[in-house]
């Protein structure tokens, strides 16, 4: 059997959920006025099948560019935004109903250095010119407790290594997760794919980040006494 989809993609298996509840009507027209507008270009096989990288220069009018993966419903990526007017900053989720939140959240902050990707970051890795990105977050990802399916999870050589290729010497990687076996895969795989571990000090939930805001993901962990854990690395 080919490994590849007929539209020329890579057979890649997701796990996570794309819909959930119903949407509001008015998360129904943020998707139908705005989200065509805040692509950051062609990233789906269909309209890139070559795999065209995309023109960040031109996206972001030469400002250096951060992606969040997984956004949830989009706290954490409008308040950057809204700190960091130096950036452009592209987020990627698969789950239609948080990019519904996050487009409520990006008319109601008026920002216009964000751009949203409605799918898999993977095949965002595959249009992102290498060594282009300055800052990468992965807060709060799918936990998939159950041992075996720990290959699902982001920190895996699938996700990785194009991570690495895609981010500059230097670049900052941030991780936050509440699963202490997360943590343990995160040190474990993360510095095998080129990247340095900064543990200058404790990742302490209270404070984790200068820019740092709470998330409804870290309440949740907090609420269900579980213990946030943040991760900083560096491309080497």
């Amino acid at each position: 059997m080919s490994n590849q989809h007929p539209s020329g993609a890579p057979w890649r298996n997701f796990y996570g959920r794309f819909k959930g509840k119903a949407l509001r009507p008015s998360q129904e027209a943020y998707l139908d006025e705005d989200l065509a507008a805040l692509s950051p270009g062609p990233v789906g096989w269909e309209e890139n099948p070559d795999r065209r990288p995309l023109d960040l220069g031109a996206l972001f009018g030469g400002r250096e560019v951060w992606v969040e993966i997984g956004f949830g419903g989009g706290e954490h990526l409008v308040h950057q935004a809204e700190r960091n007017p130096q950036a452009g900053i592209i987020g990627a989720e698969p789950y239609i109903n948080g990019v519904a939140m996050l487009l409520g959240k990006i008319r109601q902050a008026g920002v216009d250095n964000l751009r949203v990707h409605p799918g898999d970051a993977r095949d965002l890795f595959d249009v992102l010119p290498a060594a282009s990105i300055s800052r990468a977050f992965l807060l709060y990802p799918d936990p998939w407790p159950k041992k075996r399916h720990h290959r699902r999870r982001f920190v895996t050589p699938e996700h990785l290594e194009p991570l690495a290729e895609v981010l500059k010497p230097g670049a900052i990687f941030r991780v936050a997760t509440d699963i202490p076996d997360y943590v343990r895969q995160t040190l474990e795989q993360v510095p095998r794919h080129g990247f340095d571990w900064l543990a200058e000090k404790p990742a302490d939930w209270r404070e984790p980040w200068d820019d740092w805001i709470s998330t409804r993901y870290e309440q949740k962990a907090l609420r269900e006494g579980r213990t946030p854990h943040y991760l900083t690395f560096r491309r080497r």
